[in-house]
């Protein structure tokens, strides 16, 4: 049976870069009567450009919404550290900036979720058609076929299938693990989040609340992010043993296990540039990016 929330607050946690984020918040502030207690929206900007500034600013003078504005920019984990020491309720919301609600029972689906666990994670969704500008395909088609999972799937791995987008947490059970600011860039800082509640037997739920994803980055920077993800998933390796249930980082051990290694790293070098120029194009095929991030890998780990 659900355990009743009672009066326990939320804090939205939404850490802002180069985004409008005024249909989100104001989104959330009309869905407050769906949690059982008080609600505040936390925006902190980590180094917008001044346009951006100028329009998410004002949100700042709406009640229960505070507004910061960093002086530097300090990078997705540490930025949510800092919302998190900054939030004043029980539970923690985690949104990423370029989300929308999925409709008005958001709010209130996680409030009758959070009687069930400490840590819940909600999920994300793509648009059903493909974006009509080429270069935002791979991301979408990325989104659509590894991301866009039901609650279902995601619980049959449920620590491994954590995001830190959508994800509604005990405070204290944040702070207790908090996010590893030592991974630069882009990616994995979840994986090791998820890899510590794990290990301490944090009662983690999926459901199916998803985000909708709307920030589709063009094919160039995605892959450059990607490849940021992959040394980050080689860093945790090498440092702490850590993602070794990646099936990305399974394959390249056993690869090395077989002595095949460095040849087949010889050999996507190669290949490189053609599979780039795959997923470049306006008929991206997943398969083509597998082996580029096989190939990112393999060279971090020689």
């Amino acid at each position: 049976m659900d355990k009743p929330l009672t009066s326990a607050g939320l804090s939205v946690l939404i850490p802002i870069y180069n985004w409008d984020v005024r249909e989100l918040v104001h989104t959330l502030l009309a869905q407050r009567a769906g949690w059982p207690g008080p609600v505040e929206i936390l925006l902190f900007d980590d180094g917008s450009r001044p346009e951006f500034l100028n329009t998410n600013r004002p949100l700042g003078a709406l009640p229960g919404v505070h507004y910061q504005e960093l002086p530097r920019n300090v990078g997705r984990a540490a930025i949510r550290n800092r919302l998190a020491a900054a939030a004043q309720h029980e539970w923690l919301l985690l949104l990423d900036n370029d989300s929308l609600a999925p409709d008005g029972q958001f709010l209130a689906r996680y409030a009758t979720a959070a009687g069930r666990a400490d840590v819940v994670i909600g999920g994300t969704s793509y648009r059903a058609s493909p974006p009509a500008d080429p270069a935002l395909r791979l991301r979408w088609l990325y989104g659509q076929a590894r991301e866009a999972r039901p609650a279902a799937v995601r619980q049959a791995a449920p620590y491994g299938q954590l995001t830190i987008n959508n994800a509604l947490m005990r405070a204290d059970i944040f702070r207790r693990f908090t996010l590893d600011e030592r991974l630069n860039g882009y990616g994995h800082e979840d994986t090791k989040f998820g890899l510590a509640l794990a290990a301490a037997s944090i009662l983690l739920l999926h459901i199916d609340n998803p985000v909708l994803h709307e920030g589709l980055e063009p094919a160039t920077v995605f892959l450059q992010k990607s490849e940021q993800a992959v040394r980050n998933l080689a860093q945790l390796y090498r440092t702490e043993n850590l993602g070794t249930e990646s099936r990305l980082l399974q394959t390249a051990l056993r690869l090395r296990r077989l002595g095949l290694g460095g040849a087949t790293r010889a050999a996507l070098e190669v290949a490189a540039p053609a599979l780039r120029r795959q997923l470049l194009s306006a008929q991206p095929r997943l398969r083509a990016f597998d082996l580029l991030k096989l190939y990112w890998l393999l060279r971090e780990l020689a």
